[in-house]
C-alpha cells in the first residue's frame, strides 16, 4: 500500500508547477555557481615564499639603529658613532640581502653610505689639523 504525501494529491498527480513539455537543458548553471567545463582546470600560481609577496613575515635587521648611529656620526659624536653604525649597518645589510624585498634593504644601504660619510669627514678634519699642527710647528722652528 502506497501512503500518500498529499491529502489532495493522489497518486500519479502532477502538481500544476511541473510542465512535462518542457525538457531540461543537458548542462543547468546555476548563477553564482562555477563555470564547469570539461577540461582540465587551469592551474593557479601563487607567488610568495622567499621572495615576500604580500604579508611575508621577513627576519629583523637592526636597521633603525644603523641609520640613528651613523646620523650621530655625521652631526655630533664622529667616529665614535660612525664606525660602529657602519658595523651594523654591514650586519643589517648582509640580513637584507637573503632575503629579496626586504624592507630595511633601503635603510640598511643609507646607513652605510652614511656612515662613510662621516668616517671621510673625521679623516679629513683628522688630516687638515694634522697639516695645520705641522705648519705651526714648522713656522716656530
Amino acid at each position: 500500500m502506497i501512503i500518500p504525501l498529499c491529502d489532495f494529491m493522489e497518486e500519479g498527480e502532477v502538481p500544476d508547477w511541473v510542465s512535462s513539455e518542457d525538457k531540461p537543458e543537458s548542462e543547468v548553471v546555476l548563477e553564482g555557481s562555477p563555470n564547469v567545463t570539461k577540461e582540465a582546470p587551469q592551474q593557479i600560481y601563487v607567488q610568495g615564499g622567499q621572495y615576500g609577496g604580500p604579508g611575508a613575515i621577513f627576519p629583523t635587521t637592526n636597521a633603525v639603529l644603523a641609520l640613528v648611529l651613523s646620523i650621530l656620526g655625521i652631526v655630533m659624536c664622529s667616529i665614535c658613532t660612525a664606525l660602529p653604525g657602519l658595523i651594523v649597518a654591514n650586519g643589517a645589510l648582509a640580513t637584507t640581502t637573503q632575503y629579496p624585498g626586504h624592507p630595511d634593504q633601503g635603510m640598511a644601504k643609507a646607513a652605510q653610505i652614511i656612515s662613510w660619510i662621516g668616517i671621510g669627514l673625521f679623516v679629513l678634519l683628522v688630516l687638515f689639523y694634522g697639516g695645520l699642527f705641522a705648519l705651526i710647528f714648522a713656522a716656530e722652528a
